[in-house]
């Protein structure tokens, strides 16, 4: 197989920490994670647990959740694993009891009668939180596996990126904001051709 991917020290360093945003190379033939931007919220031991950032749905979180407030939120596809969970990543983690914090400003989960709460007093509003039907799942080193091999690049996690871009542009905003070379790559075609 061929790897595009610059070969560098920092590129090959396969240390992962949670609130890194991984980036499915160019043209990774799985088609759950083609371009797709994956935050990791959960790395250790037992493995990993991350959410696709720019696969959205078409549908509301009220229309799949039944006695949820009416709130007009997206819902995207966190991953392949348990797509009959609904999982969240927000940042208003300070108002939210049992999150998690991610990376600066960005918060996993919490107490979801407490967020109903917060949706219905309109102290959230879509633009503070992202759903996600299912997520993606490592086991234990697994993701190392698949970095070595190429499949993934790491990039730096800003808030920004969860909650003021557009899903279908973020794979390659990231790609680009890495510079230099990744900036190409970011540019290349979505469709390879095999012939």
């Amino acid at each position: 197989m061929l790897h595009i991917w610059p070969q560098t020290d920092k590129m090959n360093e396969i240390k992962l920490d949670i609130g890194t945003v991984l980036l499915s190379e160019p043209f990774m033939l799985d088609s759950n994670f083609r371009r797709s931007a994956v935050l990791l919220c959960e790395h250790g031991a037992e493995g990993s647990i991350g959410f696709i950032l720019n696969k959205k749905l078409d549908m509301k979180i009220d229309e799949l959740i039944v006695d949820f407030p009416v709130f007009g939120a997206p819902v995207y596809f966190g991953g392949p694993v348990q797509t009959d969970t609904i999982h969240y990543v927000h940042n208003v983690g300070d108002l939210l009891e049992d999150s998690r914090p991610v990376s600066d400003g960005v918060w996993w989960g919490g107490n979801f009668e407490k967020l109903k709460f917060l949706i219905d007093t309109q102290l959230v509003k879509p633009s503070n939180i992202r759903f996600f039907v299912g997520y993606s799942g490592w086991s234990d080193n697994q993701l190392e596996e698949e970095m070595a091999f190429g499949s993934w690049v790491k990039a730096d996690m800003h808030p920004n990126y969860l909650f003021k871009s557009k899903p279908n542009k973020l794979w390659e905003r990231i790609m680009s904001n890495k510079g230099d070379t990744f900036a190409v790559i970011a540019n290349m075609p979505d469709a390879a051709s095999f012939n």
